[in-house]
């Protein structure tokens, strides 16, 4: 039901997004979408839910499994942003526009979720960030590349950049790594 779900939503927008649009996607009645669910907003939070989900997962494989330097660190956390979000491009915009408080909230704490598992991950490399205050470097780089993927994610139908998700996550690792080894002036 949830993939039938994000299917509708990604190719019809919110505005196409029915619980019986769902169920004809899903081949199962409408009764059954709503045995699981009260209603279409409940539907969208179970959507919203699993996608971040997915991705705080995906940011926690990708870190885990990176080489512990801050460069591998960065690269990971962005290239694992960029993942997710490629997989579902048509699916966040329509989940980031017109939310109400509890889909807010929910995509709220997946970013501080994703943004305390980068800042945990490279606490041992803070000596190699080169600004004033380290911690805070690092807090404004992983907010700036989390910021830069939603603002992407939101926008890239409307406003394209011409960059594969791969390319852009290179260009924005870049760029916080640049950031986080040159000293202040």
């Amino acid at each position: 039901m949830l993939a039938a779900a994000e299917h509708v939503l990604s190719t019809g927008g919110i505005d196409e997004f029915t619980v019986a649009a769902v169920a004809e996607h899903a081949g199962v009645s409408v009764g059954a979408i709503y045995r699981r669910f009260t209603g279409k907003e409940k539907l969208l939070q179970a959507v919203k839910e699993q996608l971040m989900a997915q991705l705080e997962t995906t940011v926690a494989e990708a870190l885990g499994s990176a080489r512990p330097e801050l460069a591998d660190l960065i690269g990971a956390f962005t290239r694992a942003m960029a993942d997710t979000f490629s997989h579902h491009t048509r699916t966040f915009p329509e989940l980031l526009s017109g939310q109400r408080a509890e889909g807010v909230e929910r995509g709220l704490q997946a970013l501080a979720t994703i943004q305390q598992l980068l800042t945990e991950a490279a606490k041992p490399h803070l000596d190699d960030i080169r600004r004033p205050d380290p911690e805070l470097a690092l807090r404004v780089a992983t907010r700036t590349i989390i910021s830069s993927c939603v603002h992407r994610a939101a926008t890239c139908q409307s406003w394209p950049d011409d960059l594969s998700w791969p390319e852009w996550a290179d260009e924005t690792a870049e760029i916080a790594l640049s950031y986080l080894t040159s000293p202040a002036e």
